[in-house]
């Protein structure tokens, strides 16, 4: 069964739009984990927050991303169902707590965090999301990245490559994609919302040119069938990517056009950018009014 880009839109908002102190005391009972092979070596996991990867063997077991806390053990048992191994390693590709909220449970647990340099420093104090009106209190010790990287960091096991590479800043200052080159799939964290307008952290760095840039960059190095596996949406190829960077970079070129010429936001929204785009890409977590008041944002820096 794949996902429905709502089913992740409500999993999204709930990630995001419940205060930060909350989040942690969410009944997630009902949440199931569901797993889908991609390629190769490399599966996905979907339940409440980012989409996981997973790649398992007689290496153990690497994780990109991790979802809330309580879900540990419903990814645990996801995991058990596709290899008896270990779980070693956990990438995060920001610092979200959809994203990072088991690491706690697993650092405990003995597996070794890693994330660019950025993520640490985000986690390790509190952080305050302007757009959601949140303040995100300092992460424990042991759910911190143990190990950071500035640009670029590979790992060799189960047969794979993975490789992981700091972007320019788009959904926040923070964003890894990681490239399993011999499956032939990438994770772009929550530089890709596949079926929805994106949430751009602008308080934590993010920019919309960077997330188009980050787009760019996947698309360039991605052929016909390579799989990718979005933040937040169903798996996805190529053409849904350049479907996505498309709307962006038509939205983005629009607004800043219109901010050239001196309009207010207020304006900005009465003449609808993105109304073309609505139907398809704003019926989940991000609306279009929101979701061009964080364009405007970003390229107006108001």
């Amino acid at each position: 069964m794949r996902p429905t880009p709502r089913l992740h839109s409500l999993c999204l908002a709930a990630a995001l739009l419940v205060p930060s102190a909350a989040r942690a005391q969410q009944d997630m009972s009902a949440v199931q984990v569901r797993t889908e092979h991609v390629a190769g070596a490399v599966h996905m996991l979907t339940g409440a927050g980012g989409n996981v990867a997973v790649v398992a063997g007689a290496d153990g077991v690497f994780l990109v991303d991790d979802q809330f806390a309580p879900l540990t053990e419903k990814i645990r048992a996801a995991v058990a169902r596709i290899s008896p191994a270990p779980v070693r390693f956990v990438l995060n590709t920001h610092w979200h707590g959809d994203h990072t909220g088991g690491n706690e449970n697993l650092g405990r647990g003995g597996v070794l965090i890693v994330a660019h340099d950025n993520v640490r420093t985000r986690m390790s104090t509190d952080q305050f999301m302007n757009n959601l009106s949140d303040t995100v209190k300092a992460s424990p010790a042991a759910a911190l990245p143990v190990v950071t990287f500035t640009e670029a960091v590979t790992f060799h096991l189960n047969g794979e490559e993975v490789h992981a590479f700091h972007v320019a800043p788009a959904h926040t200052d923070g964003d890894a994609v990681v490239h399993f080159r011999r499956a032939d799939v990438v994770h772009m964290g929550d530089t890709y919302f596949n079926g929805a307008y994106p949430y751009i952290d602008l308080s934590s760095g993010g920019s919309v040119d960077g997330t188009i840039a980050a787009a760019d960059r996947v698309l360039a190095m991605a052929g016909e069938r390579t799989r990718i596996i979005p933040g937040h949406g169903p798996l996805s190829g190529r053409a849904e990517l350049r479907a996505y960077r498309d709307m962006l970079a038509t939205v983005r070129d629009r607004v800043r056009a219109l901010a050239r010429q001196g309009k207010t936001l207020e304006q900005v929204l009465a003449a609808r950018p993105s109304a073309e785009f609505d139907a398809r890409w704003g019926q989940g977590f991000m609306k279009p009014e929101p979701f061009v008041r964080i364009v405007y944002q970003s390229v107006a820096g108001r």
